[in-house]
């Protein structure tokens, strides 16, 4: 049960969003995010996304006991920190967002994972795709309606007085070599491609067909929501956007989706034009903007298959790519150079080498120079406790990209 000094909590933590979301910073910030919207290129955004090291910023600073108490000033903190902490250009909104409690699982089967302090060890469960690939069967969706209310209730009531209450939606997501490798393992996945490719093209089928139900079934109970603004798109961004319908939306042609396949970074262009690109170009027409890319390599896959896709508007380029060819892909174009930048100059032991991150920096602005630009630090494990430095960061890549980025 909620006690009253869990709830004095949580309705400090909403005075506090209420006061970042309607402060003269955060009107800039937002100003921002709109020029990238309209496809004006003026002042890149940069972050520092923490979701990799909440242990260091979040868990040690939580005050509430009770576990629902908690998961709210979880929310609140993860909205919040960035600005608090590294003074980013993360936007604040005035209202408390709770997303619905839906989802889909491509594949009837549960994933095996040996974890570690080094990370994790996929233990497969599909050993052989062409004798095991009736496990795979059974992929599935939901809506939780209670627990979706529950969450609203809760807040509602503990400070709904201040902050209001907002139901968002995330982007659409339609991952399937994610999960499908956290089943097999790589090596099992990559055999797949050679001993058994119409199987692998079952099983890319079936996941495809999951999704496509859930899509029909989200339409079909009226559980879409806009995606716009302040809304959540993957790999933590927002749906800022002109294009796509403000108030009330009927149909996931109208929303925004993500899509990624990471887990195929070393195949050929050809091979994931194969076995990957057919399924996603289907869930990318039921979209109406698309996000694409986690770590993988876009560049070798930009000019036959990604490029194709004329309602892409933000494409990751991580450092596995070649930046600047990439650069010259996007250049003048809609799509958002959503650059995330090699982390090792933050994550590595003793002082910040503020020399090396300029000069890598300069790089990656020359790189996005003439496109749409995000810059947003993942990957990144830790920054030691020390807050300074993460703040720190962020100023050397605003530095960065006022002296080498060029609109």
């Amino acid at each position: 049960m909620m006690t009253k000094e869990d709830r004095e909590r949580l309705r400090f933590l909403a005075r506090r969003q209420m006061e970042y979301a309607t402060s003269e910073k955060n009107a800039v910030i937002l100003k921002k995010w709109q020029a990238l919207a309209d496809g004006r290129r003026e002042t890149p955004t940069v972050r520092l996304l923490f979701s990799n090291f909440t242990d260091e910023v979040i868990t040690p600073r939580m005050q509430c006991v009770d576990p629902d108490a908690r998961a709210m000033e979880f929310a609140f903190m993860w909205t919040q920190l960035g600005r608090e902490l590294f003074d980013d250009d993360t936007p604040i909104s005035p209202t408390y967002d709770i997303s619905r409690v839906t989802g889909a699982d491509p594949f009837g089967l549960k994933a095996h994972r040996t974890s570690s302090k080094k990370g994790y060890h996929v233990d497969p469960v599909i050993e052989d795709l062409e004798e095991d690939i009736d496990k795979l069967r059974g992929g599935s969706y939901y809506y939780d309606a209670d627990a979706t209310q529950k969450k609203i209730d809760l807040a509602q009531e503990a400070f709904g007085d201040i902050l209001p209450v907002r139901l968002v939606m995330p982007s659409l997501t339609g991952a399937i070599t994610n999960p499908l490798v956290h089943l097999m393992g790589m090596e099992n996945l990559y055999l797949a491609m050679y001993d058994c490719p119409d199987k692998l093209h079952e099983v890319m089928e079936m996941a495809t067909q999951v999704f496509e139900g859930y899509y029909d079934f989200l339409e079909k109970e009226g559980l879409l929501l806009p995606t716009c603004g302040i809304s959540p798109v993957n790999q933590e961004s927002f749906a800022f956007n002109h294009e796509l319908p403000e108030d009330h939306v009927t149909k996931t042609t109208e929303v925004w989706g993500f899509l990624e396949s990471q887990e195929t970074t070393a195949v050929s262009p050809e091979t994931f034009g194969e076995f990957v690109f057919p399924y996603q170009d289907r869930l990318v027409r039921r979209y109406g903007l698309l996000s694409y890319g986690c770590c993988e390599r876009v560049d070798a896959i930009w000019p036959d298959y990604l490029s194709k896709w004329s309602n892409l508007r933000k494409l990751s380029v991580s450092p596995f790519n070649n930046e600047e060819q990439v650069g010259e892909y996007l250049r003048g174009s809609q799509v958002v150079y959503y650059s995330k930048p090699r982390a090792e100059f933050v994550t590595q032991r003793g002082p910040m080498d503020e020399d090396a991150l300029r000069e890598y920096f300069k790089g990656v602005c020359h790189a996005a120079s003439g496109c749409l630009f995000e810059m947003a630090q993942r990957e990144v494990g830790t920054i030691y406790g020390d807050f300074e430095r993460g703040r720190r960061y962020v100023e050397i890549a605003r530095e960065c990209i006022n002296a080498y980025w060029k609109p």
